[in-house]
């Protein structure tokens, strides 16, 4: 069975991610999304709200398997036998600091890292933009699922 990850914090889940993920998932059999636990930061949504958004959004594709994790990826990788990360590439930028990751993943525990391109649609997209904007009062709807843009206006509402 050939497995994969698409990690990442996704607060929120963006039309970008679900590019990335949706692509994966016609490349591999099972599609593994790690939310990542990070302590120091203070999320808008909580991991779990999180997880249960990413698995609305991606139950069409039917193989992908949605968890939280902390620590290492590689760490994740190796307990659940995933010999692929998969990230999306929005620029230049992104891949000079994803290659060295890629890098010293491999180098820890050979797991491979591919790269896909993002589409052009989203090149510029990034969740902590798409929050920016909305808490300003701009329309992010384009940019995000329908399901996770409603809970994103009603989050930034409660504040």
């Amino acid at each position: 069975m050939r497995r994969a990850v698409c990690p990442g914090s996704f607060d929120p889940i963006t039309n970008g991610h679900l590019d990335i993920i949706g692509r994966a998932s016609k490349l591999y059999d099972v599609v593994h999304v790690a939310v990542m636990i990070n302590q120091s930061k203070k999320g808008l949504f909580t991991v779990d709200e999180r997880i249960d958004l990413i698995r609305q959004v991606t139950a069409d594709f039917g193989n992908v398997q949605v968890e939280a994790f902390h620590g290492l990826l590689v760490e994740f990788c190796k307990q659940r036998d995933i010999p692929a990360i998969v990230k999306g590439l929005r620029a230049v930028s992104d891949f000079d600091y994803e290659l060295q990751m890629a890098q010293m993943n491999n180098g820890l525990s050979g797991v491979e890292t591919l790269f896909v391109p993002t589409n052009p649609t989203y090149s510029f997209l990034s969740s902590s933009l798409v929050k920016e904007v909305a808490t300003w009062g701009g329309d992010v709807s384009h940019l995000l699922p329908p399901v996770v843009h409603r809970a994103l206006i009603e989050r930034l509402a409660e504040r």
